[in-house]
């Protein structure tokens, strides 16, 4: 069963031979082949001694423990010249050979939407990210994204949240989850979903590994969405990706006083989609959806009093200060105070450095 797989195992744990050296040789050779040739015949294709020897002597108790790991239940991998291999993945200039996969790997030819941005995101990103994962599952679309705390992790549990289908695609080999508080996740995206990763197992987490990473996300998806990201951040890396292959990219405004919110704005001055709402997406997507059954934004302010309204009225998307509310309104500071709280644990508001305040809904 796997007596022509582990000579791709074989060419995939090279050192020195990365991804378009892979797909190079296998341009003129398939891994078994390369594997039979004469030291001759390889140094005549180009390459290397130490990469000649690492091939014509392989480290077979490695592979081995490959060929175990693919034993075992949900465990897979596809080769790049496997009719399952995502036909999205192979359009971008530098597709991985081989996807290890734990789950359904079916779910790789669905649409999919990248859901991405910060580690450390607000509140308000988490539950943006959690509402517009959720939504566009209900649409059918499979959520992908990195597994990464903050945004990424908002994202595969806001699918979960309504029986969608979420991929994972991981840093590391799929013998291990990163990072670990990760693991429950993992799990549950395991048993109807699918994690997915260029890296063989026993690999572990390397920062250089999270950009390359990062080209599948974009890679699998028709579109991206950014929700947070500062301006150096991973997240508007992978944004860059997706728009050099040629992906629809999306993000989700912000104020510009917000951190966060500053790569999205770059992102939109570059000309990335501004969305509001899912439909945003849908429409750009050309996707056909019900008119009676259009999500519309939640009316928050309904479920206020007039006095907690007017004095949400009074609160800026932007830094606020306790001392402004009291200049402009006729209520004491103490009432402010109490407002205030009941308003930022209802998730109307955020406090802020400086004892200030910023309207988020």
């Amino acid at each position: 069963m796997y007596e022509k797989l582990k000579y791709w195992l074989v060419l995939s744990r090279v050192p020195g031979v990365g991804t378009r050296t892979f797909l190079h040789l296998l341009e003129q050779h398939s891994p078994e082949q390369l594997y039979s040739e004469s030291t001759a015949a390889l140094s005549a294709l180009g390459l290397k001694s130490a990469i000649i020897q690492a091939i014509k002597n392989p480290d077979w108790t490695t592979i081995d423990y490959d060929i175990e790991w693919l034993a075992q239940e949900n465990n897979g991998v596809i080769t790049f010249n496997d009719v399952n291999y995502p036909s999205q993945l192979k359009e971008i200039s530098d597709p991985p050979p081989l996807l290890f996969t734990r789950g359904n790997p079916e779910l790789l030819a669905l649409p999919q939407i990248a859901i991405v941005g910060s580690r450390n995101p607000s509140s308000v990103g988490i539950e943006t990210a959690f509402s517009f994962a959720k939504e566009l599952s209900q649409y059918g679309f499979v959520i992908t994204s990195g597994l990464a705390l903050g945004i990424d992790g908002a994202s595969h549990r806001g699918s979960l949240a309504v029986q969608g289908y979420t991929i994972a695609v991981a840093g590391t080999g799929l013998d291990r989850v990163y990072p670990a508080r990760h693991k429950e996740l993992a799990i549950e995206i395991i048993k109807t979903g699918l994690m997915v990763s260029e890296f063989p197992p026993g690999t572990t987490a390397k920062s250089n590994h999270f950009p390359r990473r990062n080209r599948i996300i974009s890679g699998l998806c028709q579109g991206l969405l950014v929700v947070e990201a500062a301006i150096q951040s991973g997240s508007l890396i992978t944004a860059k990706m997706a728009l050099d292959q040629n992906r629809e990219v999306f993000a989700i405004p912000g104020s510009i006083h917000n951190p966060l919110a500053r790569g999205c704005n770059a992102l939109i001055r570059e000309g990335a989609k501004l969305v509001e709402t899912t439909q945003d997406i849908l429409e750009e997507l050309n996707v056909v959806y019900q008119q009676d059954n259009e999500i519309q934004p939640p009316d928050m302010q309904s479920k206020l009093d007039l006095e907690q309204q007017t004095l949400l009225n009074r609160v800026m998307f932007s830094p606020t200060s306790i001392d402004f509310l009291v200049e402009n309104s006729d209520l004491s500071i103490e009432s402010i105070s109490s407002m205030l709280l009941i308003l930022e644990l209802q998730g109307y508001l955020e406090a802020i450095a400086g004892g200030c305040y910023m309207r988020i809904k």
